[in-house]
């Protein structure tokens, strides 16, 4: 085996593919693209590489069964995705001589780690018996509220729950530009990406394809969630089956973001990156001050107002009165309690908990949120 060769050494990946490659028409799917992504698929698991496909296109592929003519309303473009859905799954099942497994999601699956966990289970033994789990957002039955809102982001959160080594997103560009290669000739190819922050995702504008729901900013987005655990990420050009040939060569056809030497602990990243805030708790600026980095000194007398509604044990953010955002973690209480509690309508001896100091948010889930 040759040096490049030992270079393609994961066990398992995450590969995604958007609306643009799945459906580039808006009239059906197409094979045009997806021939290469499966040669691709098919390589990685003769050499023993376990993969999971997160394929969007649903309601690109079952747009041309109804009627372009008029506005599509919500309830349409959830009809398209049921449609979609059965002629995307048997797009991909033709290319492929053995098994695929449908896993549709939404929020409310990642949300609750019960589930979260369930579906893990499902993954690797679908992954233990050789079938290629196909994942996608469940567009035709999930409400706003419910919603991922697109597989870019939903992409990096399976990678993290199948502990994946590396996350492919499959786009119609090349990668991560300086600027919009569409209005500027002089923008240039992002190769590797060490840290992703504010100068990175200035860089990326808005949507770039006709088709999908993401842009560039949700890719950077995933990749943020994928590095941060630890999974090396890559931003590739479907479009073109070269980008794959270079991958297994060894060599980057796209961005390459570098993943975190110590990622962070999983619950830690499930809070930060997969559950998403029923509610907020504001509390006062100086809780800030008063805290080490590590943890958030606060109690109920720091409380300035609750927003939302949320059960014991949901997930909360917690910002300042200036609106920083200063954490995510588990409440101790329900809205309705601490309401109570900031109101002072309930005696403080009601909410006092000799076992844990801080009685309003779970130490051991609790995320800070760094320069939020």
């Amino acid at each position: 085996m040759s040096d490049q060769q030992q270079e393609f050494h994961w066990r398992r990946i995450v590969l995604k593919v958007g609306s643009a490659l799945i459906a580039p028409d808006n009239n059906g799917c197409s094979s045009r693209y997806l021939l290469g992504i499966a040669e691709f698929i098919i390589k990685c698991r003769m050499r023993g590489v376990q993969v999971v496909l997160v394929s969007s296109g649903s309601v690109a592929a079952g747009a041309h069964a109804f009627d372009n003519s008029k506005e599509r309303s919500i309830a349409v473009k959830k009809a398209m995705a049921a449609k979609g859905q059965m002629d995307m799954m048997a797009s991909w099942d033709r290319l492929f001589d053995f098994p695929i497994a449908q896993l549709l999601l939404t929020q409310g699956d990642l949300q609750i780690h019960e589930r979260y966990h369930s579906i893990r289970e499902t993954a690797f033994e679908l992954l233990n018996n050789d079938v290629l789990p196909v994942v996608n957002e469940n567009d035709a039955v999930t409400s706003d509220e419910q919603k991922v809102g697109d597989n870019d982001n939903l992409s990096a959160m399976i990678a993290a729950a199948v502990d994946a080594d590396c996350l492919i997103i499959c786009s119609d560009v090349n990668g991560l530009y300086t600027d919009n290669p569409n209005t500027n000739p002089h923008a240039e190819l992002v190769k590797r990406v060490e840290k992703i922050d504010q100068r990175i995702f200035d860089m990326a504008g808005g949507p770039d394809s006709a088709v999908g729901t993401g842009g560039m900013r949700t890719k950077l987005e995933a990749a943020e969630k994928a590095t941060s655990n630890g999974i090396l990420t890559y931003i590739v050009n479907g479009l073109n089956t070269a980008s794959f040939n270079q991958l297994f060569e060894g060599k980057n056809p796209g961005t390459e973001f570098v993943p975190f030497k110590q990622p962070l602990d999983d619950r830690i990243h499930w809070i930060t990156h997969t559950s998403k805030a029923k509610g907020e708790v504001i509390v006062k600026n100086d809780v800030e001050d008063k805290s080490d980095g590590s943890q958030l000194n606060f109690d109920h007398t720091d409380i300035v107002n609750v927003v939302g509604e949320f059960a014991t044990g949901d997930t909360i953010l917690v910002r300042t009165e200036k609106g920083k955002k200063l954490a995510k973690a588990a409440s101790q209480h329900s809205s309705c309690m601490l309401n109570l509690i900031v109101r002072d309508d309930i005696d403080e001896s009601a909410i006092e908990n000799d076992d844990n100091e801080n009685t309003i948010i779970e130490e051991n889930s609790l995320a800070i949120l760094e320069n939020k």
